[in-house]
């Protein structure tokens, strides 16, 4: 039987952890390992993992990186099966893990990710943005895709995803120090060294944020920092016709649901992203100082 570890980095997450953990005990196919790494929180996150059997790393929060830190928990992993989540991320019901898992089965496939679908509270854009993010439909990318998909190709969440370990090693794990990304990266990399990525629609967590615009700006900053450390991947496939589509779609979609007051906002806050990203591109000629200002992810610049 495969052995699979689950890895939850975890961070002041006490609303959301203890159902997590729990709804990952309840599973039909239960995880052999659940790996905890803890980054100096100062609620009751820990109190509440201490309740559950789970293997727990405690790491300073300076110390976290969204690479660098998963790397350290594979190590530590005694399962063929590496599974990442978030710790905001609820699981749908107990034959999710399973459903996520058997996407493995097929030899050709070295990772898969599940679908996220918007929580009650999710605002109009936000409910968009997973279902342009996270269809319906399975789905199976490789190599041949590219020209099709574009930067789709590589898109790959740590929000719920699963992987070969020993195709993990293989490419070399997540990059040890990056700003995000670090699972489209992985994605990248397993692609390009022959494997496939599938996305499995009925292994289902719910997951949104409502981020505000500033927050909006500041992570699209950091993505275009990741793109402009990671060249090659913007060689592969390019990424900005996906943000054109994506305003596209979603005016119709706002249209369509008669979320008048959101269109002018959507507009806004898209030209933001799109400014924060090209601004990130070009992250080489700008001051540290700026940098570590309109950065969402600050703890990136220190050190």
């Amino acid at each position: 039987m495969v052995k699979a570890s689950v890895i939850i980095p975890t961070r002041n997450g006490e609303q959301n952890v203890g159902q997590l953990l729990a709804t990952l005990k309840q599973q039909s196919v239960k995880p052999s390992q659940i790996l905890i790494v803890d980054s100096s929180s100062e609620d009751d996150t820990l109190k509440i993992c201490e309740a559950f059997d789970v293997d727990l790393i405690k790491i300073n929060a300076g110390s976290f990186n969204h690479g660098g830190t998963r790397n350290m928990a594979a190590s530590k992993a005694t399962g063929d099966i590496l599974i990442y989540m978030t710790q905001d991320a609820a699981l749908r019901d107990s034959t999710v893990l399973a459903i996520l898992l058997n996407s493995l089965e097929d030899p050709s496939v070295a990772a898969v990710y599940g679908r996220q679908v918007p929580r009650e509270d999710a605002n109009p854009i936000e409910r968009f943005a997973r279902y342009f993010n996270y269809p319906s439909n399975n789905m199976t990318k490789g190599l041949k895709d590219l020209p099709a998909l574009g930067v789709k190709t590589f898109f790959f969440s740590n929000v719920f995803s699963a992987v070969r370990k020993n195709a993990f090693e293989k490419v070399g794990g997540f990059p040890d120090n990056t700003i995000m990304n670090e699972d489209m990266f992985l994605a990248a990399r397993l692609i390009q060294n022959g494997y496939k990525i599938a996305y499995q629609a009925d292994a289902v967590v719910y997951h949104s944020h409502s981020y505000s615009l500033s927050t909006q700006f500041k992570r699209y900053f950091d993505i275009g920092v990741f793109f402009s450390r990671n060249r090659w991947i913007m060689d592969l496939a390019k990424s900005e016709r996906e943000g054109i589509r994506y305003l596209k779609e979603l005016l119709v979609y706002l249209i369509a649901n008669k979320e008048w007051f959101w269109l002018p906002y959507a507009i806004f806050e898209t030209m933001l992203r799109f400014f924060g990203y090209r601004i990130g591109l070009i992250e080489g000629s700008l001051p540290l100082w700026f940098k570590k200002r309109i950065s969402y992810n600050k703890s990136f610049w220190i050190g």
